[in-house]
C-alpha cells in the first residue's frame, strides 16, 4: 500500500477508531470511502476527504458499492461492541457481526479485494486466560456472546482464505482509549473517567479496583492498522494471521483514577460500587508478534490519558 495509491473501505468509519484509522489512510495518499449506519457514529468524526456512505452494513447494495469501486483493501471496524447488549440480546450482535461480515466477505470475494483488516478482541477472545499478558497462541474461550461473534468471524474469514482466497488479517485489539471515545459506552472507562472528572463528579471504582486492563493508545492502534494492511503473511490457522495489539503493561482501575486525578489535578472522594457479575479479573495482551513485524506502541500511559484528557475538555468550550 505504500508504494500506490489504493481503494480502502472502512466500515464503522465515523466511529471512535475507524475515523482515526481513516485519516490515516488519507493522510498516506489512498482514496476512502467509509460505510457506517451512524447508529453511534457521528458525521463529527467524517474526514472531509472521504467518501461517505450511510449505511448499514448488513445491507445487500453494499454488493452494489463493492462493484462499483472495487476495493483494494477492506477495513471492518463496524461492529456491535457492548458486552451487555450481546449477553441481553445475542441475536442482534450476531446479527450485526457475523451476518455483516459475511456480506462483506462475500461482496469483497466477488470483487477481488486484496486484503481485509478485522477487528477482533484480545479482552475478550480469551476468556479469563491462564497466561498474562496473554499470547495469541493462547486457548480461545469467550465468556460472552460478543466474544463468541468476534472469534466466530476470525474462523469465518479463515474458511474465506482457505477456500475462496480471500486474504485477511485479524487486530485483537486490549482497551482502546484515546480522542473521540464515546463516554457514555461500557467500554470508554477512559473517557467515562475524563467527562466525571471535568464534570467535578467522583470515580465510581467497581470491586476493589485491583483489575487491570491493557490500555493502549488510539494512534498506536491505528499504527497497527497500517501495518496490518501490508504486512506479509505466513503459515496456517487462525493464530498466524491474527496479531494482538497492546502495550503488555497491565493497569489496575486504581492506577488509572490516579493518573487521571492528577492530570485533572482534583481529589475528589472515590465511589465504590460492588464487582460487575462477571467481569474479567486480568485481561493483558503479549504483542510480540506484531512488534517482530515493525509495530511498536509509541506512547506511554501518561501521555496517552493527558491527550484524551485534553481533546474532551476542549470539546466541550
Amino acid at each position: 500500500m505504500t508504494e500506490s495509491k489504493s481503494r480502502v473501505l472502512v466500515t464503522g468509519g465515523a466511529g471512535f477508531i475507524g475515523s482515526h484509522v481513516a485519516d490515516a489512510y488519507l493522510a498516506a495518499g489512498h482514496e476512502v470511502w467509509i460505510v457506517d449506519d451512524l447508529s453511534s457514529g457521528r458525521k463529527t468524526n467524517l474526514p472531509e476527504d472521504a467518501h461517505f456512505v450511510e449505511m448499514d452494513i448488513r445491507d445487500p447494495d453494499l454488493r452494489n458499492l463493492f462493484r462499483e469501486v472495487r476495493f483494494d483493501v477492506v477495513n471492518h471496524h463496524a461492529a456491535q461492541i457492548d458486552v451487555r447488549v450481546s449477553v441481553a440480546d445475542p441475536a442482534k450482535d450476531a446479527g450485526i457481526n457475523l451476518l455483516g461480515l459475511l456480506n462483506i466477505t462475500e461482496a469483497a470475494v466477488e470483487v477481488g479485494t486484496r486484503r481485509v483488516v478485522f477487528v477482533s478482541s484480545g479482552g475478550v477472545v480469551y476468556g479469563e486466560p491462564d497466561e498474562i499478558p496473554t499470547p495469541e497462541s493462547a486457548p480461545k474461550l469467550p465468556l460472552s456472546p460478543y466474544g463468541v461473534t468476534k472469534l466466530g468471524g476470525e474462523f469465518y474469514l479463515n474458511y474465506y482464505r482457505v477456500v475462496r482466497g480471500l486474504e485477511y488479517v485479524a487486530l485483537r485489539y486490549s482497551n482502546v482509549y484515546g480522542p473521540r471515545q464515546d463516554p457514555h459506552g461500557e467500554a470508554g472507562v477512559v473517557a467515562i473517567f475524563c467527562t466525571r472528572l471535568l464534570n467535578g463528579l467522583p470515580l465510581t471504582i467497581y470491586g476493589d479496583g485491583e483489575q487491570t486492563r491493557d490500555y493502549v493508545f488510539v494512534r498506536d492502534v491505528v499504527a497497527a492498522n497500517m501495518r496490518a494492511s501490508e504486512v506479509e503473511l505466513e503459515g496456517e490457522g487462525l493464530d498466524s494471521v491474527g496479531f494482538n495489539v497492546g502495550t503488555g503493561v497491565g493497569t489496575s482501575v486504581l492506577r488509572l483514577a490516579e493518573v487521571l486525578e492528577g492530570i485533572a489535578g482534583t481529589n475528589l472522594p472515590r465511589k465504590h460500587e460492588a464487582a460487575r457479575p462477571g467481569e474479567l479479573r486480568h485481561s493483558t495482551l503479549n504483542s510480540e508478534k506484531l512488534q517482530a513485524r515493525g509495530w511498536a506502541p509509541a506512547y506511554s500511559l501518561e501521555e496517552g490519558l493527558r491527550e484524551t484528557y485534553d481533546y474532551i475538555a476542549n470539546q466541550r468550550d
